[in-house]
């Protein structure tokens, strides 16, 4: 029998990816309302309680809301929102966060899905803390930039409609200058950081893609590790993995004069570099992703292959 899937929010850019991810699969039932009936909140109590995992595609009041409607005690929820990022009980949706976590994301309830900033940043920052290279008091600075589409449909419409009110007409502009951005917690409680992270995201003017800077200083860190050091962790750490990949030395090379932030566009990947002069003994460490794949909807469906028993990669070959 097909597992029944109910993506609530099917409509908004997350939901529509993830709904392309899933069409045509036969092992699944996707649960559809009529657009009449999106909003409509006894047709999505009755949605939600009659799927297998509800995937809440959602902004974090919706979210706490589609959550308060579930009273099936066999209905698992998948929320990209930012609403439970950092709650408790709730399982943390990358897979990768530590050896051994897919098991504790198939066997979870409930489940948040990652943000597209700290899917990258998390990435290069936990397995060193976990090793001790970085501290976990580390004052840690992070810079990126990603494709407008994270912004959502009120962005998109900025960047892509000259006619619409706020249009955009920027190639690149930062924001999120009073250091009080939502993925903040996130960051420093999953990548283990005492403290919050100086975090400085950007938006370039291309739809989707991500890059993720990590600048380090390495005499600064415990036992001033080398260069060599940094990769050997991160490539023990990954080694194996379907969806997360160290970039080797000669690929990092030919990266050097340009790294393209839409190079892993339409794929669930994150790959990471280890930039650097040793002699310098600075390093600058890179994740590159998709926004709207390992960043968002593509890990969405990666947690629920996992929940559902099913290979991790089905559908995201």
């Amino acid at each position: 029998m097909a597992h029944r899937i109910f993506i609530d929010g099917e409509e908004g850019t997350t939901g529509l990816q993830i709904r392309e991810r899933l069409e045509g699969r036969a092992e699944l039932e996707l649960i559809h309302l009529p657009d009449e009936r999106r909003k409509d909140k006894d047709a999505r109590r009755e949605a939600l309680n009659g799927a297998d995992i509800a995937i809440l595609c959602l902004p974090d009041d919706a979210a706490r809301e589609a959550v308060d409607l579930i009273d099936n005690p066999d209905t698992r929820v998948i929320d990209a929102s930012t609403a439970y990022r950092v709650a408790e009980g709730w399982t943390y949706g990358f897979p990768e966060l530590d050896r051994g976590h897919e098991a504790t994301v198939a066997a979870a309830l409930r489940v948040s899905n990652p943000g597209c900033y700290p899917t990258g940043a998390i990435g290069l920052i936990r397995p060193l803390v976990s090793a001790g290279i970085l501290s976990s008091d580390h004052p840690v600075a992070i810079n990126a930039v990603s494709g407008y589409s994270g912004g959502g449909k009120s962005l998109i419409a900025k960047m892509e409609d000259p006619d619409c009110e706020g249009a955009i007409s920027s190639a690149y502009f930062a924001y999120g200058l009073g250091l009080e951005h939502k993925h903040v917690p996130e960051i420093a409680r999953h990548a283990r950081l005492d403290y919050r992270p100086l975090f400085t995201p950007s938006v370039g003017r291309f739809r989707q893609g991500m890059i993720v800077q990590l600048p380090l200083e390495l005499r600064c860190l415990p036992g001033s590790p080398t260069l060599a050091d940094i990769r050997s962790i991160l490539g023990e750490w990954y080694e194996g993995r379907r969806f997360v990949s160290l970039a080797n030395e000669e690929e990092t090379k030919a990266r050097e004069g340009l790294l393209d932030p839409e190079e892993l566009n339409d794929t669930n990947r994150l790959r990471l570099f280890v930039f650097g002069n040793g002699g310098r003994g600075q390093a600058l460490l890179v994740a590159q992703l998709d926004n709207l794949g390992k960043g968002a909807s593509g890990q969405a469906v990666q947690n629920l292959n996992l929940m559902l028993g099913l290979g991790e990669d089905t559908g995201l070959n």
